[in-house]
Formats: C-alpha cells, sequence, structure tokens
C-alpha cells in the first residue's frame, strides 16, 4: 500500500487516499478496475485515464453502474459519506488517479 500512497497522495490528498486505495485494491488492482469498467461499456473512458491524452469525465451514477451499488454503500459507510457524495467524489478523483498510476500509458502488472 506505501506504493500507492505515494502516488495518491499527490493526487488527492492524505484524506482521500484510503479511498481511492480501498476502490482499486478492491477491484484487482488497476488492471481490474480498468477490466470492470470496460464490461460496464466505459472501456473507451477509463482508455483515456491510462492513456498520455486528456481524461474524459465520469459522474457519479457511472460510478454506481461500474462498481456497484453494495460496493459504494459499504465504502460510504465506512468513511463517513452518503453514497452519493462518495460517488461524486471518487468522479472526480479516479480518473487523476489512474492517470497517474499509469505512467506513459502502461497499466502496472499489480
Amino acid at each position: 500500500m506505501g506504493f500507492l500512497d505515494g502516488i495518491l497522495g499527490g493526487v488527492v490528498g492524505a484524506e482521500l487516499t484510503s479511498l481511492v486505495s480501498g476502490v482499486i485494491e478492491r477491484h484487482g488492482g488497476v488492471s481490474g478496475l480498468v477490466a470492470q469498467f470496460e464490461q460496464q461499456g466505459l472501456g473507451h473512458v477509463v482508455q483515456s485515464w491510462v492513456g498520455t491524452g486528456a481524461n474524459l469525465p465520469v459522474n457519479a451514477d457511472q460510478i454506481h453502474q461500474v462498481l456497484g451499488s453494495t460496493t459504494v454503500t459499504q465504502l460510504a459507510a465506512k468513511f463517513g459519506l452518503n453514497p452519493q457524495d462518495l460517488a461524486q467524489k471518487l468522479a472526480q478523483i479516479l480518473p487523476q488517479a489512474v492517470d497517474k498510476m499509469t505512467p506513459g500509458g502502461a497499466i502496472p502488472n499489480s
């Protein structure tokens, strides 16, 4: 988790690092999260985060779609947020986090 902390700390701040790390780890790392977005028809969005160009936006409803309502609700309870607020925060920070974790457009092996 130290690697993720180092990368994400500068992207989203310490208060959200464990949230983003938890989401990424829960989905099998960056490659698992990318696969989940692709399975939900949002491959073009997540590939923009991985690639070296501009990051396409994602919204809270799409976060719910990709992660599932159960996961969003569980994470929201863990962090003391309502599910919609949590999904909105993730929609804002996941594109940057994935972008920073995939330098040069390459997905890390784990």
